[in-house]
């Protein structure tokens, strides 16, 4: 098989990036340091192909056919060890950490699995910067600021340990075959590593139903009486939505609720 014969498999999400402005965006994006790449979903290594002239690269590539071709074009790069890849699921290989050295994560993901792991990226500690290309609406979730209607758990989990912003929007005309759907190319930039998955759990109760106020949907869950005293603490009204708070207001409510919490198990113990 060759390069010119692949058709892209809908079950791997594969639309391939045949826009080279849009490709040199991305590595002129990318963060200046010592950091390794990662690529995840190469493809036809049409961006591998510039990343192996900057930096050294892991990549991963669940499609076995578009393995065989990668190893065949990068033949001289993987012989100087300038590109390594391994074939296979990458998320059934990700623990703790993908690799064991800091890397920045760069690669136009497939958008039936971007999120999840843009978030195992976050949790990642040796990953360091996030480089990736997603659908339109993944990435102004990720870069989205209070007060947005997009604004929700997945804001709050980058403001909380990063600082995040859209590089370029990408029509579906840079792509083969081209999506029904509009991309864009963002950077996430950390800072620090990612919160305690208590945090997350609160804010999966909140944005539960995003349209009905955050009181309603934190007392699921939540002691009532504790909620009043905290939004009446932070100065919000009871009809204050999800996304009208801001991401050190919910860090507030979680540390009010785990003292809370806390202070609950220890009367207990005694």
């Amino acid at each position: 098989m060759n390069k010119n014969s692949v058709v892209a498999k809908k079950q791997f999400g594969q639309n391939f990036l045949k826009d080279e402005s849009v490709l040199h965006k991305i590595i002129q994006a990318m963060p200046n340091n010592d950091n390794k790449i990662v690529e995840i979903g190469p493809g036809l290594g049409d961006l591998t192909k510039f990343l192996v002239d900057v930096k050294s690269v892991e990549a991963f590539e669940v499609d076995t056919d578009l393995c065989k071709i990668l190893q065949s074009t990068f033949k001289k790069e993987i012989d100087t060890e300038r590109l390594h890849i391994n074939c296979g699921d990458v998320l059934e290989s990700w623990e703790s950490s993908l690799i064991d050295e800091p890397y920045d994560l760069v690669a136009n993901l497939p958008y039936y699995i971007a999120t999840n792991i843009i978030l195992k990226a976050l949790a990642d500690p040796m990953c360091k910067n996030i480089l990736v290309m997603t659908q339109l609406e993944v990435a102004e979730k990720f870069c989205a600021t209070v007060g947005e209607k997009v604004f929700g758990s997945l804001g709050i989990i980058t403001q909380s340990i990063a600082t995040s912003r859209i590089v370029v929007k990408v029509p579906p005309t840079a792509f083969d075959p081209q999506p029904k759907v509009d991309s864009a190319v963002f950077l996430i930039q950390k800072t620090k590593d990612r919160s305690d998955e208590n945090f997350e759990g609160l804010l999966r109760v909140a944005f539960k139903q995003p349209r009905k106020t955050l009181m309603k949907n934190l007392s699921q869950v939540y002691d009532k009486k504790i909620l009043q005293e905290i939004f009446e603490k932070l100065d919000f009204t009871l009809t204050v939505r999800p996304h009208q708070v801001s991401t050190s207001d919910y860090h507030q409510i979680y540390n009010i609720l785990k003292g809370n919490l806390d202070g609950r198990r220890n009367n207990t113990g005694n």
